[in-house]
């Protein structure tokens, strides 16, 4: 699961204990992901925290289109992690297979909106040279009626899954189908 000890529920203390059970009571089940913070249960509540927020918090971004930016993200990272967990929301959305796949490989093959396109070339550029980014991405954005809290959010969501495609790299998380499927998306 991961090249760190994790603590699981059986032995957890309190305190985890009661985060793992918020977790649950949020997402419907515990990801490895969130997991492989059990020695750290304040950063893991944090960590939840801001995931609900901006992934299913009040927003004009569809839950669709913030799972097509986590996507982007993951797949421009080549983190297997994020890309699996993630096609699978989307595929609750898209029902499918042959588009997602496509749109995995690269985004930018399948048909998509202009709107779309801009969130999520903002995203892949974000990802990939965030040295590069400059006034005009942003204004490409309002440009296509996205309101500032809607570039706020863009650029919440591709930074938050820079930041969890390092921790499932970095610590050798993995997924399995079983612990892929069965979230509240």
């Amino acid at each position: 699961m991961a090249w760190i000890r994790v603590v699981d529920e059986s032995n957890a203390d309190e305190e985890l204990l009661k985060v793992y059970q918020n977790v649950k009571g949020n997402r419907g089940k515990l990801s490895n992901i969130l997991s492989v913070h059990s020695l750290n249960p304040s950063a893991l509540q944090s960590h939840m925290d801001l995931y609900m927020a901006i992934m299913f918090g009040r927003s004009g971004l569809s839950r669709e289109e913030r799972e097509m930016i986590a996507i982007v993200v993951s797949s421009a990272d080549q983190c297997p992690y994020c890309i699996n967990h993630h096609a699978a929301a989307l595929g609750h959305y898209w029902n499918d297979e042959d588009k997602l796949k496509s749109f995995i490989d690269d985004y930018r093959t399948i048909d998509l909106s202009p709107r779309i396109r801009v969130m999520l070339d903002c995203a892949y550029k974000l990802t990939t040279a965030p040295h590069a980014m400059v006034e005009a991405d942003v204004q490409q954005l309002r440009e296509c009626e996205l309101a500032d809290e809607d570039i706020l959010a863009i650029n919440l969501i591709a930074s938050y899954f820079n930041f969890v495609n390092r921790i499932a790299l970095g610590l050798g998380v993995a997924f399995t189908p079983d612990e892929v499927e069965g979230y509240k998306y």
